[in-house]
């Protein structure tokens, strides 16, 4: 199944070729609790056919109403929700946040078109691409992005925001922390791929909304498996999992590669995968082990507490020593 932003982008621009105007929308950012993260898309045309969320329901259907009015007429609007300072809405979230809106009415015109495919190719992890808007002026730029840091970053008549691949957890190995991480993982809008040969291991393990494979997850790797927005993790303490994954993943552009176990276990890993597996000092350096926060974990929760945050940490382009 195809990640939300990217049917959202490839409908905006199918819509854009058969000459319809399109409004894209992309959450700027949100303040308290608010249901859908910064960067994610909603798009509109100009019949009233939509597909996207922002919100989950409420702001859709007034964003709706207001294109049908003839507002957004502007290249470049940002709408806030949820505080009452819009007087153009009476909006509350349910969830008593605060969201922030860029609204973008974009022309069925070749520049548009061509626009909307570099972005179609960057969600199909061709590239990442960092796409700068100007407000209010509404002029777009596209450049390659080879930087970690928050999808959505804003600075004086200017965004950027971040476009790559969905973000990928990719579990090598089944085991009850790789259970929690595949349920946290889920929850902050990964794709998550679970990755194990063992039948035995598999036998009755049900994890709705995770695609298992049975394979191990060297091979699944070897073969394409990671992009730049993937983050693999082993977690089994077996090192034909465990080893394998570090091998293959290493020579891939994955941004956290982490493997569980003590110290004195990750330090004997090390070594192995240097005198086995031929692994230099820049490539041993990529690996997180022991991998996540130390935040005093111990149970298998804990653990995947501790690791889904450590990859967040490093997804957002913050330093260890920042926390």
């Amino acid at each position: 199944m195809q990640h939300l932003d990217l049917q959202v982008i490839s409908q905006a621009l199918q819509w854009s070729c058969d000459g319809q105007r399109v409004w894209l929308c992309t959450v700027l950012a949100t303040y308290g609790s608010a249901p859908r993260a910064p960067g994610s898309l909603l798009a509109v045309n100009a019949s009233g056919q939509w597909l996207g969320s922002l919100s989950g329901g409420c702001v859709e259907d007034d964003f709706l109403e207001r294109v049908g009015r003839g507002e957004f007429p502007e290249p470049i609007a940002i709408v806030r929700y949820g505080d009452g300072s819009d007087t153009r809405s009476s909006i509350r979230l349910p969830c008593g946040g605060v969201l922030e809106v860029l609204v973008e009415n974009l022309p069925a015109d070749c520049e548009v078109q061509a626009h909307l495919r570099e972005l179609e190719g960057a969600l199909r992890g061709q590239r990442r691409l960092l796409r700068e808007v100007s407000v209010p002026q509404g002029e777009r730029h596209l450049s390659d992005d080879h930087s970690q840091g928050p999808r959505v970053e804003r600075e004086s008549g200017r965004v950027r925001l971040r476009v790559g691949a969905a973000q990928r957890l990719l579990l090598a190995g089944y085991s009850s922390v790789a259970h929690y991480c595949a349920e946290f993982g889920k929850g902050m809008g990964f794709e998550v791929i679970l990755c194990d040969p063992r039948e035995e291991v598999l036998e009755g393990v049900m994890l709705e909304g995770i695609e298992v494979r049975r394979e191990l997850p060297s091979e699944f790797i070897a073969h394409g498996g990671c992009h730049a927005d993937t983050a693999v993790v082993a977690l089994t303490h077996d090192p034909k999992i465990d080893d394998l994954a570090m091998l293959e993943a290493v020579r891939t552009e994955a941004f956290y590669i982490g493997v569980m176990g003590s110290k004195a276990t990750s330090d004997k890993r090390r070594e192995r995968l240097h005198r086995i597996g031929g692994l230099g000092s820049d490539e041993l350096a990529r690996i997180h082990a022991p991998i996540g926060l130390n935040l005093g974990s111990k149970t298998p929760a804990e653990i995947a507490l501790a690791v889904l945050a450590d990859i967040l940490r490093l997804r957002n382009g913050i330093g260890r020593a920042a926390l």
